[in-house]
């Protein structure tokens, strides 16, 4: 999974041409594709990539020590 903020902001993007597009040609299932894709862009994918991450990223420098 990417870790990166581009394919995230790319697929919002696409969401906002995709539900766009359909409002201009008026088919209501288009502004429902443009819609999920922005909700996965936003929501689910960062989601999943904190849940599905088997690295877990280091501690910062401000972390107490336990002992």
């Amino acid at each position: 999974m990417p870790e990166d903020i581009e394919p995230y902001v790319g697929l919002m993007l696409a969401g906002f041409a995709v539900g766009a597009a359909g409002h201009v040609f008026r088919l209501r299932w288009l502004v429902a594709v443009g819609i999920l894709m922005i909700f996965l862009a936003t929501l689910l994918f960062p989601i999943a990539i904190n849940l599905f991450n088997e690295d877990p990223e280091p501690p910062g420098p401000n972390v107490p020590r336990p002992y």
